[in-house]
């Protein structure tokens, strides 16, 4: 499989000029690992006005696939067939998109680490927006990001709060019983499962 693109018309949200933009319908992140850096670095997805040079983030719907995740950026509910394994994903925007690439690359699974990020708020005592950035240092401590009063924060947690995740996951079958085929794991998806 090889990755796909098209040329899209866009329309500069500051100065209004018309132009076109590289718009990538399918990634294959195991035979182009630079499109695998530019997904993970956000950079797929950012397109710079060639009039005033206005930058911004466009979401736009595409399919990212390496070896161990298939993931589409899409805003309706797809059924597809053959996701052996890989784990299907569907998201949103590119953010989260962004996000599952990383998680997935880093060896992590996005299971445990939304009931990670569950436990995470809980020990904060803030209803905040954790993103999953990188793993750090000789402990691998997971590195959090989110925004606060108009800055994003980081927040190292201990790698021991994903195995402690991964064990309650792996205790509990009917956590995974329903991720067949293209499924949203998010923040909504795990409080299903601590209401």
């Amino acid at each position: 499989m090889s990755s796909l693109k098209t040329i899209t018309q866009q329309r500069c949200s500051r100065c209004g000029t018309a132009y076109e933009a590289t718009a990538w319908r399918l990634v294959d992140g195991v035979s182009d690992p630079a499109l695998k850096d530019a997904v993970k670095n956000g950079a797929l997805f950012v397109r710079e006005c060639p009039s005033c040079g206005h930058r911004e983030l466009l979401s736009y719907p595409m399919i990212y696939k390496d070896e161990r995740l298939l993931c589409c950026l899409s805003d309706r509910r797809l059924d597809v067939e053959g996701l052996d394994g890989v784990q299907g994903r569907i998201v949103p925007d590119a953010g989260s998109l962004i996000e599952k690439v990383k998680i997935f690359d880093a060896g992590l699974d996005d299971v445990p680490m939304e009931f990670c990020k569950f436990v995470t708020r809980q020990e904060l005592g803030k209803d905040v927006e954790l993103k999953f950035l990188r793993l750090d240092g000789a402990d691998h401590d997971i590195v959090f990001t989110y925004p606060e009063k108009g800055e994003m924060q980081m927040l190292a947690v201990g790698f021991n709060v994903y195995e402690d995740c991964c064990a309650i996951v792996g205790r509990n079958p009917s956590i995974t019983a329903g991720l067949q085929g293209l499924v949203k794991v998010d923040r909504e998806w795990v409080e299903q499962f601590l209401g």
